[in-house]
């Protein structure tokens, strides 16, 4: 790629045995993180971006490929998995580089204004970098029911990630946010059978409550709480009680059990970064989506600033406004807003007339 965003006499040469010089690391190959490569490229510049993960997509496809989205810009509704394919068209119109399976370790500001980022594998070399890692690592919260670690892997699930594996069968779902409300949703149509259990108030948007309590999905709450789950002959998973909110226990049949309690958050390396961090988030300035470290930039749910709304749609927003200002940071004669992408796109099909 053609990079027209800094000037020839500003780059500096890499010596042979060194990794390539890009422009812009972004450091998450989510949603935000491939969009943000997208965007970038436009902007001319060049573009890595490594996340530790085998696939792109971050949460979206290693939690729930065939949950269905319903609040990223243009699409009524998208499976989890055909939007991550529909980001990663996007991102590679950019020609960036991408490193699956590598995690970022430390970072290094260089005397030159640049950094040094060791990773897993090797020492890649950056202008400027925009942290766009979602959560970071994520485990999930765990049931504490009775019985419940025997059967994990026999029809117990933390992570649901496809369809046809509840296809038919008895589904009991514990949970009462948007991932339990929406698997709810997404699974009644195809289930033999779905009952949701929740200790308290939904915390989902309210349009898929709305949805869940028209559906024929069975609700067990407020004050509901699995208390015991018990293996068949098979030795998978076959029945379970709770208890409900009078004291009282029932039972339930129970086929395949999804756990969708939460999550638990870990930025893992970049903790010890130097970032001003907030409840496991970079504080980044709201104007410019910078970090406290100059030249280093973050977008999506990594990021913290007054009055914050972790949505794709969000992320997006802070992605273009990250890798303006690192484009700048960059090359302070550049433009912070170089206009609508048409624009950019007829200017460049011009030069390549021309030249």
């Amino acid at each position: 790629m053609v990079n027209t965003m800094i000037p020839t006499d500003a780059k500096t040469q890499a010596d042979e045995s060194q990794e390539e010089l890009f422009d812009i690391t972004i450091i998450g190959a989510g949603p935000t993180g491939l969009f943000t490569a997208f965007y970038a490229g436009l902007r001319g510049a060049s573009v890595q971006v490594i996340d530790s993960l085998e696939e792109p997509g971050g949460a979206l496809t290693a939690i729930y490929p065939e949950k269905y989205i319903y609040d990223v810009i243009g699409f009524p509704k998208i499976l989890a998995k055909d939007f991550v394919s529909a980001c990663m068209d996007q991102a590679m119109r950019s020609d960036p580089t991408i490193h699956l399976k590598e995690q970022v370790l430390e970072l290094h500001p260089q005397a030159d204004g640049t950094f040094h980022l060791t990773t897993t594998k090797t020492t890649r070399r950056s202008r400027a970098v925009i942290v766009a890692a979602g959560v970071g690592a994520f485990e999930p919260t765990r049931l504490t029911a009775q019985g419940v670690n025997e059967l994990e892997g026999k029809g117990v699930h933390y992570f649901a990630k496809r369809v046809d594996d509840f296809r038919e069968k008895h589904v009991v779902i514990v949970g009462g946010g948007d991932s339990a409300v929406d698997w709810a949703v997404t699974l009644e149509p195809v289930a033999k059978s779905v009952n949701l259990i929740h200790r308290s108030k939904f915390r989902a948007h309210e349009a898929m409550v709305d949805e869940l309590e028209r559906s024929t999905v069975r609700l067990h709450y407020p004050g509901c709480e699995v208390t015991e789950i018990r293996s068949g002959p098979h030795g998978r998973i076959a029945s379970l009680s709770f208890k409900n909110a009078d004291g009282e226990f029932a039972e339930l049949e129970v086929e395949e059990l999804i756990c969708a309690i939460g999550f638990k958050a870990d930025p893992g390396p970049l903790k010890t970064w130097g970032f001003e961090l907030q409840r496991n988030q970079i504080l980044v300035d709201k104007i410019t989506m910078e970090t406290n470290i100059p030249g280093v930039y973050g977008a999506g749910d990594i990021v913290a600033y007054p009055a914050k709304f972790k949505l794709i749609a969000t992320g997006a927003a802070e992605a273009v406004t990250a890798v303006n200002h690192a484009v700048t940071h960059i090359n302070p004669d550049a433009r912070l807003d170089a206009g609508h992408s048409t624009t950019i796109m007829e200017k460049r099909a011009k030069q390549a007339a021309n030249s």
